[in-house]
């Protein structure tokens, strides 16, 4: 094919940039921009912001696989004004050569194109990358991916309004499987509910027909997005391959460009006429309930710690009735219980450049997580959301934030067999030397104990349900799977206590979640 022998003077100082990695028809160029870190997240910025031109922002979404990388790489060189007839492909995403702990640290990729606004588009572009859902990694994973681009939202130096979501699908598909709806499901609830006219399909591997397997999908998964005259999704199709070998199959790749470059100029055409939705008031939705689930699943633990503590003194209770008799003669008697303490577990996490990006927030005078999952930015325990006028909102104390560690670790409960003394148990439980000294007051004191520890759960079971039934009132798609999460553990203690109007109350909400196609295909896909 004819090379058209302006290209080199036409990108000579992006040529200049970049690295030459493939030879041939067309030259495929990796572009070198800055990489920056923005807490958790990476920033590759190409070219230098004006602050007196309009930017727009793209969210893209979708499985591995689905070709996003190739979509990126197609919007850049469109941004750029690269055409076919030029022979010169360019390539901004990175080659998926790079170790395990490297990926973890990079699931969100923002790419800023500055300087080409005088080329094909009149603004320049932000794209939101969202690699790793779907993944190997599974589900757990990809909730981590949802709460760093909450990060991104409400971060300084982040991102405060988007112009568009692109849900990135294969024309091949034809349903959309629990793991996709989920996803779709928790980002369209981290962008907020004013979003939908701003959601469309951006489909992939397409021969220019009509994608109806895919919009049948989506309009039966009922998922929200903007609509066209037809009433249909509003849906762009492209063929990406402008970066394979021409020398063979040229006229099938000319046609596949023409797909493309109608795709990308419809796209961008709505793009450019798309009102920004202003991310503030999702970030603020979203605060309140967050801090609640933290609560919840801090009370959670501290719940669990009480039963096991009941067990302890129950075992107890039970050993010194049995062994009365041989107790009164020999008080080095031995008894075996369970006993609870609590232990650090690694948690797969560590540092970036001195942040924390998978760790947990804990309180050492409590011995409790305040914070996790989902404590991915702060940088200190100081700076942690669940901290409020330099204390802490989340642990039983109350404890001021010096207090507090962010580590690789997080407290669990547990217990182990141990042989007591009755001396020994009289240590641990008599409250003084007067009541040491009546052996039969042993058993009153365990008996008082286990009373209050019975209050204490009580207190903290009507906590939980309290902020279970507020964040309900309150929640978006992505936080009810978590409320979902808790339901069986609260409905089951609140049978334990008899209190069958609450439980009926919690019974009746998991009922409509049951009834939520989101939340029920969120819960396939954790399975």
């Amino acid at each position: 094919m004819e090379t058209n022998t302006n290209s080199s003077s036409k990108y000579e100082d992006i040529l200049s940039k970049s690295v030459l990695i493939q030879s041939g028809s067309p030259a495929v160029y990796q572009l070198i921009p800055k990489k920056e870190k923005i807490g958790t997240l990476t920033r590759m910025t190409l070219g230098e912001k004006n602050p007196n031109k309009i930017n727009k922002t793209i969210l893209l979404v979708g499985e591995t696989g689905t070709g996003k990388s190739t979509l990126i790489n197609a919007l850049v060189n469109y941004a750029m004004g690269v055409e076919w007839e030029d022979d010169v492909w360019f390539q901004i995403v990175e080659d998926e050569k790079r170790s395990q702990s490297e990926s973890q640290t990079s699931d969100v990729i923002v790419y800023q194109i500055f300087g080409f606004e005088d080329k094909t588009l009149p603004y320049s572009l932000t794209i939101i990358d969202t690699p790793g859902y779907g993944n190997y990694r599974g589900i757990e994973h990809d909730d981590i991916i949802n709460q760093r681009l909450f990060d991104l939202f409400r971060s300084e130096d982040g991102v405060d309004e988007i112009n568009a979501v692109g849900l990135v699908m294969k024309a091949s598909e034809n349903r959309l499987s629990d793991r996709l709806r989920y996803i779709f499901d928790s980002v369209v609830s981290l962008c907020g509910k004013d979003m939908e006219k701003n959601i469309v399909a951006l489909i992939t591997h397409s021969n220019g027909r009509a994608p109806k397997g895919v919009l049948q999908a989506l309009e039966a998964a009922k998922i929200k997005c903007a609509k066209n005259e037809k009433n249909q999704p509003v849906h762009f199709l492209f063929d990406n391959c402008q970066d394979e070998d021409r020398t063979e199959d040229e006229e099938d790749l000319k046609y596949a460009d023409k797909i493309s470059m109608k795709g990308m100029n419809q796209f961008t055409d709505l793009l450019g006429k798309n009102a920004a939705q202003k991310l503030e008031k999702t970030v603020g939705v979203l605060e309140e309930p967050m801090s609640l689930k933290t609560c919840i699943e801090n009370l959670q633990h501290r719940i669990e710690l009480i039963d096991l503590k009941k067990t302890e003194i129950e075992q107890t209770q039970k050993a010194l009735k049995k062994h009365e008799e041989e107790m009164k003669n020999n008080e080095k008697f031995t008894i075996e219980v369970d006993e609870v303490y609590k232990d650090k577990e690694p948690i797969d996490g560590g540092m970036w450049w001195l942040v924390f990006y998978e760790a947990a927030t804990c309180c050492t005078v409590c011995e409790e997580n305040c914070h996790y999952p989902g404590c991915t930015m702060a940088w200190y325990p100081s700076w942690c959301e669940v901290m409020k006028d330099g204390r802490c909102t989340s642990c039983t104390r109350k404890c001021p934030a010096s207090d507090h560690v962010k580590e690789k670790w997080k407290y669990v409960n547990k217990t182990r067999k141990a042989q007591k003394t009755v001396e020994g148990v009289k240590a641990k439980y008599e409250k003084n030397k007067e009541e040491a000294e009546k052996k039969e007051s042993l058993l009153e004191t365990l008996g008082k104990d286990m009373e209050k520890l019975q209050k204490d759960k009580d207190r903290l079971l009507e906590e939980s349900f309290q902020q279970v039934v507020q964040l309900e009132q309150t929640t978006l798609k992505i936080d009810a799977v978590s409320i979902y999460d808790h339901l069986d553990f609260l409905i089951e203690k609140m049978k334990e206590k008899g209190d069958m109007e609450k439980k009926k109350k919690l019974e009746e909400m998991k009922c409509r979640m049951d009834e939520d196609e989101g939340i029920q295909a969120a819960g396939k896909a954790k399975n």
